[in-house]
């Protein structure tokens, strides 16, 4: 990579600094005694022949400010030549950066950043003055591209980061939970907190955005460790597949999803404030399999999906995220690897695994930022299906060439995500890697859970008759009618397996029954209408999902007392 193409993906993360305003943890001084009035943080982030790119972080000791003004000079001839939240002027070597619109409040005690690209020749010597609306502040010049590395505060990254620790209860979804008739006895599990559109990191609706989960997260961890779930899950033209799930940015905004997305949610988890924490990244949901499984002369292919192959920005964007959050060194990166009804079969198996090591190693990214991969995230596969194995035959029939198996070399998520495991090793990922697997939902309890294997008369009579899943098909998704609450999350419970996880939050609706206008994105997809009759991806059967749902992520409480009953293990 050439150093120019380095400085730009450099100064793209700049506007991670931005995000609004950061409250420092000390208390405010009088404005009248304060020493040091404000404080400025210059720190150039990367330089080459002709260029360099440089964050400011401004802190305020005095009085709070709905809108700011800092001003430097240049010593030398140095030109900025474009910036990132803050509007920056220059006349000659004076440089003025006034706030955007959304991030002019600086309360007392709080922080605002930006960012900037510029030019230079001969020195780049950091300004010696600053000021604040006029008032001079103490400098800090941050340290520089030539400057000894910061020592890391967290050493280097566990094998498994749910290993000896606690894992995050959010404690909105927990309120909902415990709301529900009989739901205190899951209210306390931890589940994933999802970021699925730019306005969630600062909280949609007066809800907690992300410094306010990583806040109560401090205060949940105590003296030992713990570990916060984040979902990460906005590509560019999202979910090209379904319609439920559309996200807010089209197929060709993977400026937006840079800019204004990932750069803002690294910088927040860059804060050496949270760097106690152990952050999991799940990255984005049902994307990477798509341009496998639904491009091309498939039956099962989309337009939006042949758009998203061209373009590439599934890739680019997955390789962006990868390579943005894994520079803290207490993030941990999980890809999402769908699961074993989508990528399971011969043909799309280790073409998975090769897109995703192409999206490892885009805009940046290298292998050594994926800690590992999540299966069945928000899916209903069965963790482990004990009435039948892959190798069992009736009457001369492979239990593959049953109808609800199809020629499928795997029959659950388990012996699925141990296989993909060593087939991503096999493509060129660390040796080392862990899998997760989602069972929130994928329990299958109830009065409906076989007791034993089905009777041998043919191959679909065993396996109907003993499969956990009571799914329709493998590929109906949306609210699955019969479905509950599975293992609960724990560290460590098989091998290759880091841990079992609820990163779908039970009682979240997966997509409206009917159509719904909002102003979230989300369209109506038939596969959660109860009455739809199937389609190629599904084998044209029903969809067997709940009616009267809501909108994606909005609570769903008769799927949430469903999720109980059925629970298995079953609830207490």
């Amino acid at each position: 990579m050439s150093r120019t193409r380095t400085a730009m993906l450099a100064a793209l993360a700049l506007v991670a600094g931005a995000s609004g305003t950061a409250l420092a943890a000390s208390a405010p001084e009088d404005v009248g005694t304060a020493a040091v009035p404000c404080t400025v943080d210059y720190k150039v982030q990367n330089q080459w022949d002709t260029g360099f790119t440089a964050a400011v972080t401004v802190t305020n000791q005095g009085s709070a400010k709905s809108n700011w003004s800092v001003k430097w000079s240049y010593a030398g001839n140095q030109k900025v030549t474009s910036g990132w939240n803050a509007k920056i002027s220059q006349s000659g070597a004076a440089v003025t950066a006034t706030n955007e619109t959304y991030n002019g409040t600086l309360s007392t005690g709080g922080s605002v950043s930006f960012g900037f690209q510029g030019s230079y020749s001969g020195t780049n010597a950091v300004p010696a003055t600053f000021t604040l609306d006029g008032v001079t502040c103490n400098v800090d010049d941050g340290g520089g591209p030539t400057d000894p590395p910061d020592p890391d505060p967290t050493g280097p990254k566990v094998d498994n980061p749910y290993s000896g620790a606690k894992v995050y209860v959010n404690p909105e979804w927990s309120e909902k939970a415990a709301a529900e008739p009989g739901g205190s006895r899951i209210a306390g599990q931890p589940t994933g907190v999802w970021l699925d559109r730019i306005a969630a990191i600062n909280g949609v609706n007066g809800g907690m955005g992300l410094r306010d989960h990583l806040d109560e997260a401090l205060t949940q961890k105590g003296s030992g460790e713990l570990v916060v779930q984040l979902v990460i899950y906005n590509l560019p033209g999202r979910d090209c597949a379904a319609l439920a799930s559309n996200g807010e940015l089209g197929p060709t905004e993977l400026g937006r999803y840079k800019t204004e997305y990932i750069d803002p949610i690294a910088a927040i988890l860059a804060d050496p404030k949270y760097a106690a924490l152990r952050i999991v990244t799940t990255i984005e949901i049902d994307s990477l399999p798509n341009l496998v499984t639904n491009t091309g002369s498939r039956p099962t292919a989309t337009p939006a999906c042949d758009v998203m192959k061209a373009n590439g920005n599934y890739q680019k964007g997955v390789g962006y995220a990868l390579n943005k959050l894994g520079d803290a060194a207490n993030v941990y990166n999980y890809i999402d690897a769908g699961h074993h009804g989508w990528i399971g079969w011969d043909d799309n198996f280790a073409a998975s695994a090769t897109v995703m090591k192409e999206a490892a190693t885009s805009e940046g990214a290298t292998v050594n930022d994926v800690h590992g991969f999540i299966a069945n995230t928000a899916n209903y596969s069965a963790l482990k299906e004990n009435n039948f194995t892959i190798n069992d035959s009736v009457g001369g029939k492979s239990v593959r060439e049953s109808k609800w198996v199809d020629w499928n070399r795997y029959t659950d998520e388990l012996s699925f995500a141990q296989a993909f495991r060593q087939q991503l090793v096999t493509t060129g990922f660390n040796s080392g890697i862990g899998m997760l697997i989602d069972t929130s939902r994928n329990g299958w309890g109830g009065s409906a859970r076989p007791a034993g294997p089905g009777a041998m008369t043919d191959v679909d009579t065993y396996v109907d008759g003993g499969r956990y899943d009571r799914r329709i098909h493998v590929g109906n998704w949306c609210n699955q009618s019969g479905a509950g609450l599975g293992e609960r999350p724990q560290a460590s419970p098989a091998a290759g397996i880091d841990a079992y996880v609820w990163i779908k939050p039970p009682g979240e609706s997966d997509g409206a029954s009917k159509e719904i206008p909002n102003d979230e994105g989300k369209g109506f997809d038939r596969m959660c209408d109860p009455t739809y009759t199937g389609n190629p991806r599904n084998g044209n059967n029903m969809s067997g999902a709940l009616p009267d749902a809501p909108l994606s992520g909005h609570w769903f409480s008769a799927q949430f007392q469903q999720l109980m009953q059925n629970a298995y293990p079953p609830l207490s």
